[in-house]
């Protein structure tokens, strides 16, 4: 099971782009804003577990 965090570089339309904050140099990830927070902004850190993403405060 997949757990990490990732930042979200930028938004774009219906999609974010995202990287993990333990890889900085690797590949970002393409996700449909439907599957992230609504209140996710350009810097926000995401926490992913169990195929969902919660805002980190």
């Amino acid at each position: 099971m997949l757990v990490c965090d990732y930042e979200v570089v930028s938004i774009d339309g219906d999609y974010a782009n995202l990287r993990r904050t333990d890889e900085p140099d690797g590949d970002l990830k393409l996700v449909a804003r439907a599957l992230l927070p609504m209140e996710i902004t350009e810097g926000s850190i995401l926490h992913y577990e169990w195929m969902q993403y919660t805002i980190v405060e």
